[in-house]
């Protein structure tokens, strides 16, 4: 279930995403927050540099495993503005990362994808589920999954 709180860093997500989407990047944004609330780190893509392994959540997985104890890991939540790939999804679960709320999920964003005319990724979107069984996950939240489209929608209608 996703509450007030959980809403307030999902925005900063999409603010983060819109961050992104202005500096020539493609609109994903992140924060990593502590089981007590505290803002940790947050991140944007960072993939028009050719390097297509720099995402938000990667990023805040790698943050994650260098700054925080084992346990601190699993009390903490992270939010994004799109539910995490496959390779993100991994690196969650390998560094024992808790909870994920997502503002807009995979399967909405393949669809907008595929409504835009935009080639397929060459990494089959699989919900979160599938690569780490067991993590907690909320989302998509509608009032902000409009956003994220709308987002994408400015990316690829500038190509």
């Amino acid at each position: 279930m996703i509450d007030d709180t959980d809403k307030a860093h999902l925005r900063r997500c999409v603010e983060l995403a819109t961050q992104a989407l202005e500096a020539g990047d493609e609109p994903f944004g992140s924060v990593l927050v502590s089981g007590d609330g505290e803002v940790l780190f947050e991140d944007h893509n960072h993939v028009a540099s050719g390097d297509h392994t720099r995402h938000p959540e990667f990023e805040i997985a790698r943050w994650a495993a260098a700054h925080l104890a084992p346990a601190e890991r699993a009390r903490a939540t992270v939010y994004t503005s799109g539910e995490h790939c496959p390779m993100c999804a991994a690196a969650h679960g390998w560094v024992g990362l808790g909870r994920i709320v997502y503002a807009s999920s995979s399967a909405q964003l393949t669809e907008w994808l595929t409504e835009l005319g935009v080639a397929t990724a060459p990494v089959r979107p699989l919900p979160i589920g599938d690569i780490v069984p067991g993590v907690t996950t909320d989302g998509p939240e509608p009032a902000l999954a409009e956003a994220v489209r709308d987002l994408h929608r400015r990316l690829h209608s500038a190509h």
